[in-house]
């Protein structure tokens, strides 16, 4: 509330100051009158206007311009100016905040920082799956001769030459499928005299290929063979004919006749 006052009161006090502060001109002071002063006071005047006159130099000799010896020039007093930037005022209020503006250029990427501290150790992961055969092989044989009854036979071996991993089962007859991929099998046996000799290779339940031979009063070697894309738990085996004809396979113990072979040609994760 004092600052309104102390505004207005300066601006009284500059306007008073000017209006006194006006040029002094010796042309508006009134010539004395020669009758009513002394002499020796209109002299002593006369002189010292004289003195107070603006006179151009020159060189001897030369006179005045006429122009400049009648010219008067005004006489200007000292006026004081006050900075009116001193007289601060209050703080004002914080304004709005304006809109953002539009974002600059990318800058360029800075140099790599330094090399942070090294973590923890982590803890230790989930087990992994079991390890996997990526090879199957097998090869058995039987010493015995088998003959055909009213029903479906599984040929089943009595002697493991080679069996990798036990994948083909001793006890079923059967080779199972742990490996997916492709297989190559072959099956030999010995034919009985005059008798028929008829046997399928099995892929699960399926018939695939088929061992025939007619009866002859000669026994003979004979072989069939083939290759198969398996799936795990697939199986492959042997089965002979049932009993509608006479149907029979020659061995015996000294000798091996009988032989189921089999082995992964390649595992289909890299087919």
């Amino acid at each position: 509330m004092i600052m309104p006052y102390v505004w207005a009161l300066l601006l009284l006090w500059v306007c008073s100051v000017e209006l006194f502060w006006t040029p002094y001109d010796h042309r508006q002071d009134p010539e004395p009158n020669r009758d009513q002063t002394d002499p020796r006071d209109y002299h002593q005047d006369a002189r010292q206007r004289e003195r107070k006159e603006c006179q151009r130099c020159c060189d001897p000799g030369e006179l005045p311009s006429p122009q400049y010896s009648n010219q008067h020039h005004p006489q200007y007093q000292i006026r004081p100016q006050i900075n009116i930037t001193l007289l601060k005022g209050e703080k004002g209020d914080i304004g709005e905040r304006g809109p953002y503006g539009k974002p600059g250029k990318a800058g360029h990427m800075g140099a790599p920082g330094p090399s942070g501290i090294k973590g923890n150790k982590g803890s230790m992961g989930l087990p992994g799956e079991p390890c996997k055969s990526y090879f199957s092989a097998f090869s058995v044989a039987r010493k015995k001769g088998l003959h055909s009854n009213d029903y479906y036979q599984t040929l089943i071996f009595d002697t493991e030459l080679v069996n990798l991993y036990s994948h083909f089962n001793m006890f079923t007859g059967k080779f199972f499928c742990y490996v997916p991929g492709i297989y190559y099998f072959s099956l030999n046996v010995h034919t009985w005299n005059q008798k028929e000799t008829y046997l399928h290779v099995m892929h699960n339940k399926r018939e695939v290929v088929i061992l025939y031979a007619q009866p002859s009063d000669r026994s003979i070697m004979q072989s069939q063979s083939l290759m198969l894309e398996l799936e795990r738990d697939d199986q492959v085996w042997v089965r002979l004919f049932k009993g509608e004809r006479e149907n029979a396979i020659f061995s015996d113990e000294f000798d091996t006749y009988i032989t189921f072979n089999g082995h992964l040609i390649k595992p289909k994760g890299e087919l």
